[in-house]
């Protein structure tokens, strides 16, 4: 005689539904407050550059990184330049493009297509904003003190502030998703976010940014990350569950 077939419960599969969509909602819900906060502080930054409000604030930040008396050598030891340009160059354009080459070419070869897509494709349409803005925008280079690295475009946003956030805390943000253990995600997020900060703290101690342009860079590039990171996480191709063995209680 057949088994009977499990009573179709209701009530849990609605919960289960109401769960769902409440935990949907509640991740959608932070994802547009983060990038909504970050593109409309980063359009009221660039209101106030534009209008030259900004302009006391950047000579005095970018002169801190000087020494007293010669503004051509930065403040620190010698092996902090060469440290500074070391931690510069991660947020180059050519790191950046061999570290998405390398991580869009595994998701591919994990069957994450869509995902490969999506971060692909986040990483070149960012690549082309920043430059659209800084030919819009046109912000000339720090003149206060000499360059300590060759830069050939213009200055607002920073490029490495606003990409480093898109590849590094996006990539974070995948990797730690399918890491059960807290304190291992906390230094994902944690390590991208300083190696953020650091790449953009070294563009105005090398002199070739104002402050603004690297805040803007973060605000703008942090927005792009969220947005980012919740189009993949929802990409991502579902568990499967696997049932269980005949005769496993």
């Amino acid at each position: 005689m057949p088994a009977p077939s499990p009573a179709f419960d209701i009530t849990t599969t609605a919960s289960g539904w109401f769960a769902l969509v409440r935990g949907l909602g509640a991740r959608l819900l932070l994802t547009a407050v983060a990038v909504g906060s970050g593109l409309f502080a980063f359009a009221d930054l660039t209101g106030e550059v534009r209008e030259g409000e900004t302009s006391a604030f950047d000579r005095t930040v970018l002169l801190a990184f000087r020494r007293a008396g010669d503004l051509g050598v930065p403040v620190g030891p010698h092996w902090m330049q060469e440290t500074a340009r070391d931690v510069t160059a991660l947020g180059g354009f050519t790191v950046l493009t061999v570290v998405t080459v390398l991580a869009t070419a595994l998701l591919l070869m994990h069957g994450r297509r869509l995902q490969a897509a999506i971060f692909a494709g986040t990483v070149v349409a960012s690549q082309l904003l920043v430059d659209g803005l800084k030919l819009l925008l046109a912000r000339a280079r720090p003149d206060l003190v000499p360059h300590h690295d060759l830069v050939y475009s213009n200055s607002f946003p920073s490029g490495h502030a606003m990409l480093t956030p898109v590849v590094f805390l996006t990539l974070a943000a995948i990797v730690s998703a399918g890491e059960p253990r807290r304190s291992v995600r906390t230094l994902l997020v944690g390590a991208a976010a300083a190696l953020v900060l650091a790449v953009g703290v070294s563009r105005v101690y090398l002199g070739v940014h104002w402050p603004t342009d690297v805040a803007a860079g973060w605000l703008l590039g942090a927005a792009i990350a969220a947005a980012a990171s919740f189009a993949l996480h929802r990409a991502a191709p579902a568990k499967v569950v696997k049932p269980d063995a005949p005769g496993t209680p």
